[in-house]
């Protein structure tokens, strides 16, 4: 790794590149993990992948040794022509110059990946996760998603009802995905070394929620009031969102839904809250 290193970082120095914190960036300089990430991935010909935040291409090179076609989205215009010097001999490279955030994806893989399946397998940075990972999910075009990650946040993710790690985003990620925690990348991995370790997740996107319910938005509403007072009871929580209706009212829906009227939200599954949902609708709460 150490030959990696300096390889990465004389690289960096001839094109005057400078790490930005603000950005998130944090570059492999193990070549196994890039190489890991992208089998787990699955992507083949069959495939076009989306990578968000190529850094220097480590990921992109092994993404394009497999699949039909890669669109980099990069936001930092000052590696572009490091990019282009990297990734030179891959013609089913494209690098888009533009901030993840602010593109229109079902657009962009209507426009790059015709007559290919789409997928996601990206090292995120860290600081976009939870709003980018959302993105992709709402987009509603990615067959799966395989990201690199912060170790917590994939925990996080595939985290069971119950347990200190589930919340609100564990839910909805659980009902948009099936997520798995592959494995763990060291902090030794990366230039500059981030703080945390890191971890890949693959969430393959199910083609039917695993609940059915009647007003996904409002499902979500309930979910997120659920977790409003963590540390309180799921009536308490619901209070924040659903007062109108009054805490004798919301206590006599929880009991109806079977669940014991001192439960906090966090031990409620998508089964239950599905239940939940449908009968604060019914009573009225919309």
């Amino acid at each position: 790794m150490d030959n990696e290193q300096k390889a990465m970082e004389a690289l960096l120095a001839r094109h005057g590149f400078h790490f930005s914190k603000s950005k998130g960036q944090n570059f492999l300089i193990d070549r196994d993990v890039p190489r890991a990430i992208a089998e787990t991935s699955g992507a083949d010909e069959r495939y076009g992948v989306l990578e968000v935040g190529p850094g220097i291409g480590a990921l992109s090179h092994e993404l394009c040794r497999r699949a039909s076609k890669v669109v980099a989205v990069e936001l930092d215009t000052s590696l572009l022509p490091i990019l282009d010097e990297t990734m030179a001999n891959y013609d089913n490279f494209k690098v888009v110059s533009a901030d993840v955030l602010k593109l229109d994806l079902p657009k962009l893989v209507r426009e790059e990946f015709d007559g290919l399946t789409p997928i996601v397998c990206a090292n995120l940075p860290y600081n976009i996760t939870t709003p980018v990972i959302t993105q992709f999910l709402e987009a509603r075009c990615f067959e799966s998603l395989t990201v690199l990650i912060q170790l917590e946040v994939a925990q996080r993710l595939c985290a069971k009802p119950g347990t200190a790690a589930y919340g609100a985003f564990s839910a909805y990620m659980q009902y948009h995905t099936a997520p798995e925690l592959c494995f763990e990348v060291p902090r030794e991995c990366f230039i500059p070394a981030p703080k945390v370790t890191s971890a890949v997740l693959r969430a393959v996107t199910r083609g039917e929620p695993p609940v059915a319910v009647a007003d996904e938005a409002f499902f979500f509403r309930v979910v997120y009031a659920a977790f409003a007072l963590r540390r309180k009871t799921l009536v308490n929580s619901l209070m924040t969102s659903f007062g109108a209706l009054g805490k004798e009212k919301l206590t006599e829906i929880v009991a109806a839904c079977g669940l014991d009227v001192n439960i906090r939200g966090e031990r409620l599954g998508l089964e239950e809250y599905a239940r939940l949902a449908a009968a604060l609708r019914e009573a009225g709460a919309c």
